[in-house]
């Protein structure tokens, strides 16, 4: 029972999560201190520093601003879109074809 009530939320998650990032302003993330312990402990900033706001950027079309916060954000979000789709075929009890399905 506890099993699949993990299940379920984990795929719901998933599944919700790009659309509630396209309702929010594509700024929402922009402000505020952060986050990175890498950052606060020794004043250094580490690979995902500022890859949320990146990705938050990417989602709403704006490259520029994206490349800005975090390059890297060009590799991670196309990365998540067959993670979005696994999730889509898991809640059908099946899985992904082909090569997708070997590497997810």
């Amino acid at each position: 029972m506890l099993r699949k009530f993990v299940f379920y939320t984990r795929i719901l998650i998933t599944m919700v999560t790009p659309f509630v990032l396209l309702l929010l302003p594509s700024d929402f993330f922009d402000k505020g201190e952060s986050v990175c312990l890498s950052k606060s402990l020794a004043g250094m900033e580490c690979y995902a520093c500022g890859l949320t706001r990146a990705t938050m950027h990417f989602v709403h079309f704006e490259f520029q601003k994206a490349w800005e916060f975090n390059k890297l954000s060009f590799i991670v979000v196309p990365m998540l879109f067959p993670l979005w789709l696994k999730a889509f075929y898991e809640i059908r009890g099946k899985s992904l074809p082909g090569i997708l399905g070997k590497l997810t």
